[in-house]
């Protein structure tokens, strides 16, 4: 249902991403593989099993690094807007 009433251009090609949502998109998507790598890695504590070698460990800093890389998006992101109301303000 298509009631309301379009903002953009209607062909859909408005540019709505503002400065820093790819680094957030990349740093959420690093930020899952190294979750679920560390479920994987922690997995065999548990089930008493022996565990996973080296490599698996190291896909799980991904975690940390996708934080990391989310972290400088939004930096970013705040910046981009603060520049943008000084601007306005100049402007007014």
């Amino acid at each position: 249902m298509r009631s309301e009433t379009p903002t953009g251009p209607v062909d859909g090609s408005a540019d709505d991403s503002a400065p820093g949502d790819g680094l957030v998109k990349a740093g959420v998507v690093l930020f899952a593989i190294g979750a679920v790598a560390t479920l994987v890695t922690v997995a065999p504590l548990f089930l008493g099993t022996d565990p996973f070698p080296t490599v698996a460990y190291l896909v799980s800093m991904l975690m940390g690094v996708g934080f990391a890389l989310a972290a400088a998006g939004v930096l970013r992101s705040v910046a981009a807007q603060r520049r943008q109301a000084r601007q306005g303000r100049q402007a007014a």
